[in-house]
């Protein structure tokens, strides 16, 4: 079983719950991703304590016009965090996703110590690359039986 630790991003884009959404989204643009990560730091763990998203950002501070450099992270940041277990396979965090409707997942430890985040867009390059491979095996078979046949 291929296990959600082999395929997560590791290199991560974190904020703390003080941090303003004017910082969470020069993050976003200069790593080139959706969304940041709201951690706790606890002695010597990283604890996913929320997410924040682009569309977040927009919701929340641009369509209403409020100011980004005055409210943080926390404020706007979904209280409810899932997480999954880095053991985890594929098809957990697939039903995970789905059942919570949500299409990122930070990966943790047994005791909850952050180690990377799964999306749903991860998930789907990799069935994307499994149908390929499927797709080679039938065409892999018909010239077999081709060959066979002549």
């Amino acid at each position: 079983m291929l296990s959600i630790k082999a395929l997560c991003t590791c290199d991560l884009v974190t904020v703390g719950r003080d941090d303003t959404v004017f910082k969470a989204a020069q993050l976003m643009r200069q790593n080139h991703v959706g969304d940041v990560l709201v951690v706790e730091k606890k002695q010597d763990a990283v604890l996913p304590i929320g997410i924040v998203t682009d569309r977040d950002v927009v919701i929340e501070i641009v369509a209403p016009g409020l100011d980004p450099q005055v409210i943080t992270v926390g404020d706007i940041m979904l209280p409810a965090i899932f997480t999954i277990d880095e053991d985890s396979g594929v098809f957990d965090a697939i039903r995970l996703m789905t059942s919570k409707g949500v299409r990122r997942l930070p990966v943790v430890k047994k005791d909850g110590n952050l180690t990377g985040i799964i999306t749903l867009d991860d998930l789907l390059l990799l069935m994307a690359k499994e149908f390929c491979s499927f797709a080679k095996l039938l065409t892999k078979e018909q010239q077999n039986e081709a060959e066979k046949r002549r």
